[in-house]
């Protein structure tokens, strides 16, 4: 999975092409929106961190970095002057790009503000067990059972996918790698709030056979992992949560931040009749981003690092 993504020729880091939009459409791609609503979120962070004088917004797995430019884009001129952009991601930086965004292999160290990552960690490799064993795949996709998986790997299935998906019976996902991979993510936090945005699932609903899938051209295909499409996995975020974080639905996420697809009244259709259509449009744009079935059933993990809470009108204690 790792060499498929990120090795010589793989899916996220071959030059060129239109990069992931141009295979599969993220709440990002859906809507300018979803880049308002997280402007609204960074100004809540910015709030409850005093205005600092650099507000660092670190998007990690940042594609070809359309969510900082709609961000940038929605900020009033005050607070975007004070905004340090930073794109998090594996490929080489865009041609054309917004000069005020910072290309960046990992996240920067110490940074205060908002780190968003939008389905990032569906594609931090990680390993596939079955009855007890890990699943060995080779680059035409054909699977053979590998060794007796080893303590941590156990411990974590024990623990974070009990029942008839555990690790001695059934198909399983081991999320270690990403509860790892989204700590030190966390960790690169100084003072802010950390989000992660993904397919999800949590303990008391596991999927009995996996996840694990690919996309291509916009469409679901099988995950050979031979570079020629995305190979990604829901997310266990319960297992990935710190102290004080909070797991929403991307439906409640958005609607708290003010995201809503409540048609305009009928009158604006003949007091200002273009102001209706572009009405119409948003709602059906937050009518798509918050649909239950679709994208608004992902998940958000809101990880609060040195501020009193993980949401608006939420408290740590």
């Amino acid at each position: 999975m790792d060499a498929a993504l990120y090795g010589p020729g793989g899916f996220y880091v071959r030059p060129g092409g239109p990069g992931p939009a141009g295979h599969f459409r993220t709440s990002v791609h859906a809507s300018a929106l979803y880049a308002g609503a997280v402007a609204r979120l960074l100004r809540w962070v910015d709030a409850e961190l005093g205005h600092p004088q650099g507000l660092d917004l670190v998007d990690v797995g940042a594609g070809r970095g359309e969510l900082l430019t709609g961000v940038l884009a929605a900020l009033e001129p005050e607070t975007a002057a004070r905004v340090r952009p930073y794109a998090v991601e594996r490929a080489e930086r865009p041609a054309g790009l917004d000069p005020r965004i910072r290309w960046a292999a990992a996240p920067p160290e110490g940074t205060t503000g908002l780190l968003f990552a939008n389905e990032w960690l569906d594609n931090v490799p990680l390993e596939i067990a079955e009855d007890g064993r890990y699943v060995l795949v080779v680059p035409d996709g054909t699977e053979s059972p590998g060794g007796p998986l080893d303590d941590a790997d156990r411990a974590w299935l024990e623990r974070w996918w009990p029942g008839a998906g555990g690790a001695e019976t059934g198909r399983t996902e081991i999320g270690r790698a990403r509860d790892e991979a989204w700590a030190a993510a966390v960790a690169s936090l100084e003072r802010g709030l950390a989000v992660a945005v993904d397919y999800g699932h949590t303990r008391d609903a596991r999927p009995p056979y996996g996840t694990l899938t690919g996309f291509r051209a916009g469409r679901e295909v099988p995950p050979v992992p031979d570079g020629s499409r995305d190979v990604t996995a829901h997310v266990a975020l319960d297992s990935c949560a710190g102290p004080g974080a909070v797991l929403l639905t991307q439906r409640e996420a958005l609607t708290g931040l003010g995201v809503s697809g409540a048609r305009p009244a009928l009158a604006l259709a003949s007091a200002d009749p273009v102001a209706y259509v572009r009405g119409l449009a948003a709602a059906g744009e937050a009518a798509e981003l918050t649909a239950r079935g679709g994208l608004g059933d992902f998940l958000w993990l809101c990880q609060p690092v040195g501020i009193r809470a993980a949401w608006p009108g939420t408290a740590t204690g």
